[in-house]
């Protein structure tokens, strides 16, 4: 077992034993949704890079359900990435929410009746970004559950022309760890930390990703992430012949 996923079973067994999760069950192998997630949300919700924000990228996960519902309460577009990034992002127009239905409109079983999938060259530019975690250092260093989407999600705007974007985590405060997490070139790390009952500014050190590295994805993964095709296709038509 890597290091890596010691620090993720740690996390998920505490959160486990403590009664610290909710539904959807086991916890493990999943970005957990946790008590207290509603008051991470609102604590959000108060900072002033969330209320400048025009739009707000959220991962799909369940404890972000609630953030991702006041994004659209409050006017904002939410582009939500594609279970496994199939099909990129979901862009929800808050104009096309009735209003009550918001909570309706930010599921994943829903969103795309409210929404619609956009190309990359469709995706508008990105005030603010979500993510789940699994284990979070104060330092920034994430992890997620393993599969590596947010960090791509992150690379896949970045080759679009997209400016640096402030990246936030909620988590319930024992997902906050001391442990030495490691951390790769494309691992993206978090600008600032959102528990129950706090915000943490991280000053993270560690330099997020610019672009995809190209040499670390897998012939496999083209196939799994289309997307993957379309922003190859996209940088090299930008290319100098």
């Amino acid at each position: 077992m890597s290091r890596k996923d010691e620090i993720r079973d740690k996390v998920w067994t505490t959160l486990t034993e403590q009664k610290l999760g909710r539904f959807p069950f086991p916890l493990y192998k999943r970005i957990p949704n946790f008590k207290g997630a509603e008051r991470a949300s609102k604590l959000v919700e108060s900072m002033d890079i969330y209320q400048d924000a025009k739009v707000v990228k959220v991962n799909p996960d369940a404890p972000q359900l609630p953030l991702r519902t006041q994004v659209l309460k409050d006017g904002k577009v939410l582009l939500i990435p594609t279970p496994r990034l199939k099909d990129g992002f979901v862009m929800i127009d808050p104009k096309n929410v009735p209003v009550g239905e918001e909570r309706k409109a930010a599921s994943i079983k829903h969103m795309n009746s409210y929404g619609k999938v956009v190309s990359l060259l469709e995706v508008p530019t990105i005030d603010l970004i979500v993510v789940g975690s699994v284990a979070i250092h104060k330092d920034g260093r994430r992890l997620g559950k393993g599969e590596g989407y947010a960090d791509r999600e992150y690379a896949i705007i970045r080759e679009l022309g997209n400016p640096q974007v402030p990246v936030i985590t909620t988590i319930n405060s024992v997902q906050l760890v001391d442990d030495d997490i490691p951390i790769d070139p494309f691992d993206l790390t978090v600008d600032w930390i959102v528990t129950e009952d706090e915000i943490i500014e991280t000053r993270s050190p560690y330099e997020k990703p610019t672009g995809i590295l190209w040499e670390h994805v897998r012939d496999e993964e083209f196939e799994e992430m289309p997307v993957l095709k379309e922003i190859k296709e996209i940088v090299n038509s930008k290319r100098p012949s």
